[in-house]
């Protein structure tokens, strides 16, 4: 038996709400949702972030989906260990195409990245390895992930690290882990813990809203 990878085509799903604050200038809000949420779940929790009305929010979904057990709602998936390093390349490209109409007529706009769970790793690989830069990347409660830490330094945006005191999957010593390798490596870092688990709390949302707060 051998196994072949075939290329085709595929349509990703993408969430956009425009900024509800008149104002001269574009920024966007870009987020990466967890496993087995969808475009829906990221959106509800960045609109939630003080300021965001600022902001275009624009949600993407990734591209594996499936029916949540037991109900109708669609969820989805970034990757699995199945050929990963073809998705991990499908996924950039992806990312790439679906902000790049956006940017046309607003190329110096600033940009933010936000992940979520396993969307961490997706916010990383999009912002160092993908076309269009991001001023800051909000990482809430994943990894950095191998493939990007061999990227230069230069590529690095600055970077915020929030994860809950209780969090049984970002777990202290990964946090730490991932803090003692983007300082070594020279990147910009702020590491937040805030009262909670695996979640997104008030207390985080306050948080990245100061890191919103820098770029009006």
């Amino acid at each position: 038996m051998r196994a072949i990878s075939i290329e085709t085509s595929i349509h990703g799903r993408v969430l956009i709400r425009e900024a509800t604050v008149a104002s001269s200038a574009k920024r966007f809000f870009v987020g990466f949702h967890g496993y087995a949420q969808s475009a829906e779940d990221i959106l509800s929790q960045l609109e939630l972030v003080p300021g965001a009305e600022k902001w275009t929010i624009v949600a993407v979904q990734a591209l594996h989906r499936f029916y949540a057990r037991g109900h109708k709602a669609v969820i989805a998936s970034w990757m699995t260990s199945q050929d990963r390093e073809q998705a991990i390349a499908d996924n950039i490209v992806y990312v790439n195409r679906a902000l790049g109409p956006l940017l046309v007529e607003a190329p110096e706009a600033p940009i933010v990245f936000a992940g979520f769970s396993q969307g961490v790793a997706m916010a990383y690989r999009a912002a160092i390895l993908g076309t269009h830069r991001p001023r800051w990347v909000v990482a809430v409660g994943g990894d950095v992930p191998p493939d990007v830490r061999v990227a230069p330094a230069n590529c690095f945006p600055s970077i915020l690290i929030a994860a809950g005191e209780s969090d049984e999957w970002y777990t202290s010593e990964k946090l730490q882990a991932d803090a003692a390798f983007l300082a070594g490596h020279g990147v910009t870092l702020e590491v937040f813990r805030y009262r909670g688990a695996h979640e997104w709390t008030a207390e985080l949302r306050h948080r990245i809203h100061e890191v919103l707060q820098r770029l009006l």
